[in-house]
């Protein structure tokens, strides 16, 4: 019960609280470069479906997004951006409960309001949703969205482990990077989300919660795996509290 008290007393302190906007606001940023970024490949290229530079433009925007709003937010919060993310420092014991539920709520609401924000600015224009072929079965899908989340939070485990000469830099780099190569590896099929707020926040808004279990059930198992296999098999050792958040969360 006591350590239950503190955790929940920790989960609410300065530091964790700014840990929570810094999630917000990154989760904001990247949701908003992400979904806007399909946007403006429909708008451009009506059939912009079949057309593999929209699948490229999609795929870079998340690379950049996401490199730099892990960057602005890691020596604050850590840098998830992504409940899976958060889930899977959960598994490996970097960051409480507590704050990790509040880390998702910050990041879901993010989502949500940078979907908002767009609808309303492009003039109604439908937020797109993520959706899986339709030849493509839930499980199938959910497995691809797993094995996607899984390679992203394996690199963030690694991320947060690198030397702090080039930490600063490489960390986000390599996790953009390996985003933007899922999406395009998955983009035709899932959309590649990789991140139940980003699936949320658009769905919510986009009207549409099809196969919405797939973007919750296949990342954060894949999230888990990746917390488990890194901690417990790859890298055993315990992280450096120098490469990590101030609120927990595993920096890079």
């Amino acid at each position: 019960m006591a350590s239950l008290k503190s955790r929940l007393e920790h989960s609410v302190t300065a530091i964790a609280l700014r840990s929570y906007l810094a999630e917000f606001i990154s989760t904001f940023f990247f949701v908003f470069a992400a979904a806007g970024a399909t946007m403006s490949s429909r708008k451009m290229m009506p059939d912009a479906a079949s057309d593999s530079s929209s699948l490229v433009a999609i795929a870079v925007a998340n690379a950049f997004a996401l490199s730099v709003t892990v960057y602005i937010s890691a020596n604050i919060s850590g840098g998830h951006v992504n409940p899976a993310v958060t889930f899977g420092m959960v598994v490996g014991g970097h960051i409480s409960i507590p704050m990790a539920i509040f880390y998702s709520i910050s990041q879901t609401f993010g989502s949500v309001m940078a979907c908002l924000l767009l609808k309303a600015t492009t003039a109604g224009q439908h937020v797109p949703t993520h959706a899986i072929e339709h030849e493509m079965t839930g499980f199938g899908g959910a497995v691809l969205e797993g094995v996607m989340t899984f390679a992203l939070v394996y690199t963030v485990y690694v991320a947060s482990n690198l030397r702090p000469v080039s930490a600063g830099a490489i960390g986000p780099l390599a996790i953009g990077l390996i985003a933007g190569a899922n999406v395009l590896a998955s983009g035709p099929f899932t959309g590649g989300s990789m991140n139940p707020a980003y699936a949320f926040g658009s769905a919510i808004v986009g009207g549409s919660f099809k196969n919405q279990a797939v973007y919750w059930v296949g990342p954060l198992f894949g999230a888990a795996i990746a917390g488990i296999l890194h901690d417990n098999v790859v890298c055993p050792a315990p992280v450096p509290d120098s490469f990590r958040g101030n609120a927990d969360g595993v920096g890079v």
